[in-house]
Order: structure tokens, then sequence, then C-alpha cells
């Protein structure tokens, strides 16, 4: 619905922050989200400076019935974080961190990045997994799990999380805890911005001295995309890697004549001693003679190297589970890549396991704990509608070509699946019945949502593409 502009101004007399509109020099900067085929326009952006602000912007979009986005990194795969006409609630303000070096927690606020938050506890020798982007939003990956380079050894970022304040539709304020709302505390650790506006969250930190990791990209063969998932696999919890199997694009630390060959550009990282890293490392090593090898002693830290903001990728993608990846597999998975010319296309390996899946499956609302490799498959595009349906369908015949008939996704990496795939069927029921509780009428709808119970949504066609969403 069309706002008044007398409405947006009591809004913003309202607010401690600041309401930014279509008028505003900074308009364009300010609404601009990571991926750069979402280019909405909404009517305002309500940049929040506290838990009293993000209540009055609820309330106002319950009042007008005005569509209502939640933003922090903007990283959503469905460009989730923006909306057309409505009103975003903007989180990035929210930066406060409190660090407690004695009890190894942290209060974050929920506007920081995963770098920002990662830097201020690693300088106390200590932080929290996140995933493998800096930039990431700690609030938008924190409620969908969290899946990083910490998965083996602590489990996802949910494992993590302690405590969190939470604003509900009807503006009340929760301090969500084991103790506190232990419904509403188990669904948002995996049931994403369904229930309500995370303004703090609560982390229990762990000691990140001892790092050994970075960088290793080595020819992808057969041979060496089997040998290291193998490899991970049988690694010690301590390491977690990502495997990006890809064309090389141009990068300053390989020769201009291998940019283009197809490699496995791995980020991983072995928490501990350090004479034990560079052990667990040396297999991966081994496989072939590395085109780069900048594994060895770090800071935790330095795991998310530095962005240019103004990159903005367009991306078709899926994600799945798999529960193998032998020669036939790992053949299917160089052969589709060849195949296409895109400008950027991968196939992202993730071994799964350990403390993860350690975690009973009903503590958290995250669904699908046992699985044990997860892969995305990228494929970008020109940002035309007609590129965008060649690229989606070279992601869905590559999907098709791996599938092992593995149930499950994970949330945020939802595209086109719809979010139910996210979930089993018991999981699924109770978050809706605690979204009927605390959301009655979808207030908190862009998202991967789970309808309160009762409604038969489920989050936006498949039948529409990327640039009509």
């Amino acid at each position: 619905m069309a706002l008044r502009t007398s409405s947006l101004e009591t809004l913003s007399s309202d607010l401690e922050g600041r309401l930014i509109s279509p008028t505003d020099d900074d308009y364009d900067a300010q609404r601009q989200v990571f991926l750069g085929d979402f280019d909405k326009r909404p009517a305002a952006i309500a940049r929040v400076a506290n838990a009293d602000d993000v209540a009055r912007v609820i309330g106002f979009a319950s009042d007008t019935g005005v569509e209502l986005a939640v933003r922090c990194g903007g990283h959503s795969a469905m460009g989730q974080s923006t909306t057309d006409g409505g009103l975003v609630l903007d989180l990035r303000d929210l930066t406060t961190i409190d660090i407690d070096p004695e009890t190894k927690t942290a209060w974050a606020g929920a506007g920081l990045s995963a770098v920002e938050l990662t830097k201020a506890t690693g300088e106390h020798g200590l932080a929290v997994g996140f995933g493998d982007t800096g930039s990431v939003g700690i609030s938008g990956i924190t409620l969908g799990g969290g899946i990083g380079y910490m998965v083996r050894k602590h489990g996802l970022t949910v494992d993590s999380l302690l405590a969190a304040e939470l604003v509900t539709a009807d503006g009340e304020l929760h301090h969500l805890d084991a103790d506190h709302d232990p419904d509403l505390f188990w669904a948002i650790r995996g049931g994403g911005g369904n229930f309500g506006v995370v303004t703090r969250l609560k982390y229990q930190l762990h000691d990140t001295s001892g790092a050994v990791g970075g960088i290793l990209i080595l020819p992808a063969t057969v041979e060496t995309v089997t040998g290291f998932i193998a490899a991970a696999e049988s690694a010690p919890e301590e390491l977690s890697a990502i495997a990006n199997v890809m064309p090389l694009p141009p990068m300053p630390m390989v020769p201009e004549d291998l940019h283009g060959t197809m490699a496995i550009m791995a980020i991983m990282v072995h928490l501990g001693d350090v004479a034990a890293g560079e052990a667990a490392v040396a297999p991966f090593k081994a496989l072939a003679t590395p085109l780069f090898d900048g594994v060895g002693p770090m800071a935790y830290a330095d795991i998310y190297p530095p962005e240019d903001p103004s990159y903005r990728p367009m991306p078709a993608q899926r994600g799945m589970f798999l529960d193998h990846v032998d020669r036939a597999v790992a053949q299917t998975i160089l052969d589709r890549l060849e195949a296409s010319d895109a400008s950027l296309r991968a196939a992202q390996l993730r071994v799964l396991g350990g403390a993860m899946a350690r975690v009973p499956a009903d503590a958290t609302a995250f669904g699908y704990r046992d699985r044990r490799i997860l892969v995305q498959l990228v494929n970008f595009y020109d940002g035309t509608p007609e590129d965008y349906a060649h690229r989606r369908a070279w992601v869905d015949e590559f999907a098709d070509a791996v599938d092992q008939g593995v149930e499950g996704a994970y949330v945020n990496f939802v595209t086109i699946e719809g979010p139910r795939a996210a979930y089993p069927k018991a999981t699924w029921e109770r978050l809706a019945a605690i979204k009927q509780r605390y959301d009655p009428t979808n207030l908190f709808r862009l998202n991967q949502n789970v309808p309160p119970a009762g409604d038969d949504g489920g989050g936006p066609s498949p039948a529409l593409s990327r640039l009509e969403r």
C-alpha cells in the first residue's frame, strides 16, 4: 500500500534513529543490497537506533499494513531484506559489542557484520563461527543456523547462541534463553526472521589462539575432488573446509596462464595446536602440487579478506545435501562446470558432521543436522531475464545430475525450493504453531516464510524468476 507523507513524517519524528526517504541524497546507497539483481525502491528506510525504535517501526507497519522488510547485511538469497514501496527496518546502526573474556561470552548488536564481530572478539583470541563471507550480517546468518569454519568443532552458529533480545509483532521486547520463552528461543535458532526482530545476541565464544588456515588452490581433477572430500571427512573435527570447484578467476596469487583453469579453491581453518593444524592440512596439500598455498598459522579473523563494497554479483544458485562425492559425482561436477560459459560458476562443497551432528535434532529449529555434505551450485548471469532463465536452467540441470535423493536444504541457501524444504514435517508444524502465537498476521513474511498454523502459504512461487520477485 502507498504510504502518506504525513504518516512517514510522524514516524520520523518518533524515531531516535533516522528515516531515509527517496528524496534524501543517500537513498540509493542506503537501499542497495548485496546481490545486484535486486533493485527495489522502498518507500522509506528506518535506520533504527535501539530496541524502542524497532518497536516503533513494527507498530507503524502493523497499523498501516505496509510491507515490512528487515535488513542487516542485505545478503538474502531471495532479496527479502528489501521491498518495493514498503518499509525497510535497517539494523545496521545496532553495533554495540560487550565482550567478557573471563566467561568467553559476548553480547553483540544485531546490526554487526560477521567480520566486525570476529575482529573485535579476535583481540581476545576468541571468536564465534559464522559463514564464509565477512560482510554477512550476524543476525541473518545466526537465525538461519550458520554453517562456517567452526561447524565441525563447535557446531552451527546457533549452537553458540546463549540468549537473544527480540521484538515481536506486538512491540514487546523478549529476553530469550533456555529458561525464558524457551519455545521462542528454540524457534529463532534455525527458524529465521519469522518471529520478530532480534536486536542483540549473546554468544559463547571459542578459543582461536592456535588457528591454522587460509586459501589452498589445487588443480581440479576427479582424483583431487574425491580426495579432497575424503580428506575433509577423515580430518580431525578441529578442521572445517569449504571447497569451491570452479574455473580460476583472475587472482594476483596465481600466474595469468592459470586463469580459467579448473581448480579447487579451498578455504580451511583448523582450531587448536599449531603443529596439529599443520599435520591436519598436510593430506590436502599432498593431493597435488598446489597452484597456491596460503595455508599456515593465522589470526582467525584473517579468514575474512577485505571486500569490494561495489561488488554486487548476480547468481542463479541452488543448495542441496549430498551423501557422498565419488568419482562419478566428481566427474559430473567437472563436466557441468566445463560446459558453462558463465563469467563465474562454481560448485561449493562443505563437509559437515562433527559437533553439528551431535546436537539432538529437536534441540533447535535447524533441520537435518545429520547431513554429510552441503553443496551450493552457482552460475552468474548478466542481469537480463533471458540470461537468468538460461543460467537458472543450468543450475537446475546440474542439481538434477548430482541429486542423490537426500531430503532437506539449508535455509540460508534456499531459493526456488521454498522454505518447507529446509525443515522436517514435525519441525515445520512446531514453527507454524509458534508463529501463530507470536505473529498471527504474518507481519514478518519477507523471509523464508513459515506462515502461521492454518495458513497454507509458504513463500514465493518457484515459477517466478529472481528478477520478478
